[in-house]
């Protein structure tokens, strides 16, 4: 069994843009420890949670995806892939239920 650095730690927040204060605003966050790739899990879990309630007309969303050694990465809806997309094992597994779920 290998031992996981902080490294492989990727912690994810889905935001929702606020017009009117121009912040943008959690909407729904985890983390999980993968060797997954970070821009495949923001897509992913972005895709999961727009599955789950799909965005309003004028709402704005998307997935920052942290890493354990400080990187940082945005996802916007629009690359989120089209219907018909699965996600690889490794993120599938690090995704938590209810969005691995809205994924199938």
């Amino acid at each position: 069994m290998s031992q996981q650095s902080d490294a492989d730690c990727l912690v994810w927040e889905v935001q929702l843009y606020e017009p009117f204060s121009h912040v943008w605003i959690c909407q729904g966050y985890g983390r999980a420890t993968t060797d997954a790739d970070p821009a495949e899990l923001g897509r992913a879990v972005l895709a999961g949670h727009l599955a789950r309630g799909p965005a309003r007309r004028g709402e704005t969303f998307r997935a920052v995806v942290r890493t354990g050694d400080g990187g940082r990465l945005t996802v916007s809806a629009d690359e989120v892939p089209a219907r018909g997309w699965t996600a690889d094992r490794a993120v599938r597994q690090a995704l938590p239920a209810y969005l691995r779920d809205a994924l199938t």
